[in-house]
C-alpha cells in the first residue's frame, strides 16, 4: 500500500479565472488534513495582475483594463495570461519534511532543467526567486504556507503576450525584462511542456503513485 505522502494528484484546469482558482486552492488547503493527498494544478490564467503581500502600488505603472488582484502570495506584482504555464503546488511539506527555501529550490531547478532540454541555460538567484536567461525572468514563483502546507506555486511564460510586464516592475524590480520559450526557440506550447514541468518536479518530489484529471476540481 502506498503511503498517503508518496501518493500526487494532477489537474489540468485549462484556462480559468485567476481569483476562481486563488479561492478553490485557498479553500483547499485550510480543508485539507493528515489524510489529504498533495496536488499540482496546471492552469492558464485569463489576464489578470495579481500583487503579492509584499507588493506596493507603485510598482503598477499604469493601469489598463487588465484587472489588479491582491493576493495572499509572497512576492511582488507579476502578470498571468494565456499562453503561460502555472503551476499550483499544494503540498503538505511538514509531511514531505521540506521546509519553504528546499521547496522553492526545487521549482526553480526543475524549470532550469526542463529549459535544459531545449538547450537554453537558465539561473535562479539567491537574491530575487525566479529563473532568468541571460539576465532576463522567463519564471516567477511566490508561495504561501498555511498549516504546513503550501499553496500558489510558478508561473513559467510559454507563448504570450508580454507587453502588459510593461505596465509593472515585475517583481518589483524597475527595469526587469521578461522572455519566453517561443522567444527562445522552444515551440512547445502549455499543454506539451506541463507534463514535461511534472516530471522534472518529481525528480526532487518523489512521488511513486499519479493521477491526473483534465478540467476537474
Amino acid at each position: 500500500m502506498t503511503a498517503i505522502q508518496d501518493k500526487l494528484i494532477i489537474r489540468y484546469l485549462g484556462v480559468k479565472p485567476y481569483q476562481e482558482t486563488w479561492q478553490a486552492m485557498s479553500d483547499f488547503t485550510e480543508q485539507r488534513d493528515q489524510d489529504t493527498t498533495d496536488e499540482i494544478w496546471l492552469v492558464e490564467h485569463t489576464p489578470v495582475f495579481t500583487q503579492g503581500l509584499a507588493g506596493k502600488a507603485e510598482h503598477l505603472l499604469r493601469t489598463s483594463d487588465i484587472p489588479v488582484v491582491k493576493s495572499d502570495r509572497g512576492g511582488q506584482i507579476t502578470h498571468h495570461a494565456p499562453g503561460q504555464l502555472i503551476a499550483y503546488l499544494l503540498i503538505n511539506i511538514r509531511r514531505k519534511d521540506f521546509n519553504v527555501r528546499s521547496l522553492v529550490s526545487i521549482i526553480e531547478q526543475a524549470i532550469i532543467d526542463l529549459l535544459a532540454d531545449y538547450n537554453v541555460i537558465a539561473i535562479a538567484k539567491p537574491d530575487a526567486p525566479g529563473v532568468y536567461v541571460d539576465g532576463k525572468k522567463i519564471a516567477s514563483l511566490g508561495l504561501k504556507i498555511r498549516k504546513g502546507c503550501s499553496f500558489h506555486g510558478l508561473a513559467l511564460n510559454v507563448d504570450m503576450d508580454l507587453k502588459p510586464f510593461l505596465q509593472i516592475n515585475p517583481c518589483g524590480y524597475a527595469g526587469l525584462e521578461m522572455t519566453q520559450c517561443r522567444d527562445l526557440g522552444i515551440s512547445a506550447s502549455v499543454a506539451e511542456l506541463s507534463p514535461l514541468l511534472i516530471e522534472k518536479l518529481n525528480q526532487s518530489l518523489h512521488y511513486t503513485q499519479i493521477e491526473s484529471f483534465i478540467n476537474e476540481h
